[in-house]
């Protein structure tokens, strides 16, 4: 075999194991047909941090006005924009250069499989004895009449200059997080959903109040719309859907979900069982065919579909490749946010599913308007939610926020809830002074 383990794919669902293992002494080898480091690296997360980054200091800014500061910024798009090629382009070749450092062979192009332990790649056949599928997912594309002129997530984070309109077709992380983007930059902004919903995995209440502030600043939401052609007419986009709708517009956000990138590897050839959500793996994350494995957002999983989700699903599979762990993978309680301003963060059982279920769970909703430390920013409309377990001794198993500070305060409920921690033995623990960590204690119910 030409490598003892063969990763299709450089992103996080493959570098994180493959240094480690690589470092070990075992021979491996990565497949990249794009960029390496993958999609969150090179056009994804990081990406929309570097241009989400200013828009959240700019609202913090407009919250103290009269409180110590005086004038506003503006967003220079254009700057912003440079500032993210400073950043972002060198990540292909960081990527790239991580392995090699690690002593890892890359293989640039697209693979095929050929067999259960052999890809092609460019013409040249590569074996491998076990092989880990980590190919993550791609922008899903309406498959409509005019369906060139729409853009992707990618599309929108090179974007040169803003439009002055911009339709954002779909509800979810992508179209949310553009549309705030977008808005706080004075472009005038539509959502145009399929449905009535918009963020569906985070609490309902908690994303009624993103929305209506998001509808304060000027953004339109079209629900219930299907949208079945475009057109270019002049320098503008006509859209048209049903019940006789019809807009025109400057450009199309296509933000209508993702898509696995299974359809690539020639799967069928050897058996491989996957569906339109990912590929099928049992809980030792191989496939149904012996040797070949799947990692990351390649995954047909419940499991949230995140780069940190995707590390650790990685690191995993080196253990096991390395010896350390015959365990079936056992994943952790997993946080998530969406970057809207304010944030909206949550980890464990959901608000919605404790709120539906009275009987199992002790919900308390807390209000931030009015706190100390909250006051210092002149932060309204924050909020939060403990979640916890009636019947295994009042432990502490799911949390959200609405908040500016909403990463900072889930992330210090994360280790609790993995511990299992009880109400009580919260109550135990003394923070610095001031801070988030101490203003979250003194909103937990007292025993």
């Amino acid at each position: 075999m030409d490598f003892s383990v063969l990763y299709i794919g450089s992103g996080q669902a493959t570098w994180n194991g493959a240094v480690p293992l690589a470092k070990s002494g075992v021979k491996v080898g990565v497949i990249e047909e794009s960029q390496y480091g993958g999609v969150c690296s090179n056009k994804g997360c990081n990406a929309k941090i570097i241009l989400d980054k200013p828009i959240e200091l700019v609202e913090r800014i407009k919250a103290l006005q009269g409180r110590g500061l005086d004038g506003v910024p503006s967003i220079n798009w254009a700057d912003l924009m440079a500032h993210k090629h400073e950043l972002i382009v060198p990540q292909d070749h960081h990527g790239k250069q991580r392995l090699v450092d690690a002593g890892i062979t890359t293989i640039t192009g697209r693979a095929e499989f050929v067999n259960a332990h052999t890809v092609l790649v460019n013409g040249q056949e590569y074996t491998a004895d076990k092989i880990v599928i980590a190919t993550g997912l791609r922008p899903h594309r309406l498959n409509i009449p005019g369906k060139e002129l729409f853009h992707d997530s990618t599309d929108f984070l090179s974007l040169a200059q803003l439009p002055q309109h911009m339709t954002i077709l779909g509800g979810g992380f992508v179209a949310i997080e553009f549309a705030t983007i977008a808005s706080a930059c004075g472009v005038k902004v539509d959502v145009i959903t399929r449905g009535d919903q918009i963020l569906r995995q985070f609490p309902s209440q908690y994303v009624a109040s993103v929305k209506a502030d998001l509808k304060k600043q000027g953004v339109r939401f079209i629900p219930n719309m299907t949208i079945n052609s475009a057109q270019k007419v002049g320098q503008e986009i006509l859209l048209q859907g049903s019940h006789e709708f019809s807009l025109t517009t400057d450009y199309v956000l296509d933000a209508t979900g993702r898509i696995p990138n299974h359809d690539r590897l020639n799967l069928d050839t050897l058996g491989v069982s996957y569906t339109d959500k990912g590929i099928v793996v049992d809980d030792y994350l191989q496939t149904n065919v012996a040797g070949i494995y799947a990692a990351g957002d390649a995954i047909d999983k419940k499991t949230p579909k995140l780069t940190p989700t995707a590390a650790f699903e990685s690191r995993y599979l080196a253990a096991k490749f390395m010896g350390k762990n015959d365990q079936p993978i056992k994943y952790p309680v997993i946080s998530e946010i969406v970057f809207t301003s304010p944030r909206i963060a949550q980890v464990g059982v959901g608000l919605d599913e404790a709120l539906a279920n009275p009987e199992r769970y002790d919900v308390s909703q807390v209000s931030y308007d009015g706190d100390w430390f909250r006051q210092v920013e002149n932060e309204n409309g924050a909020y939060l939610s403990l979640i916890f377990d009636k019947q295994a001794n009042d432990q502490l198993v799911g949390a959200a926020e609405l908040s500016h500070e909403a990463d900072n305060t889930i992330n210090t409920l994360v280790p609790y809830i993995q511990m299992k921690m009880t109400r009580e033995a919260l109550n135990d623990l003394i923070y610095v002074f001031p801070s988030i960590e101490y203003t979250l204690q003194r909103r937990l119910p007292l025993v």
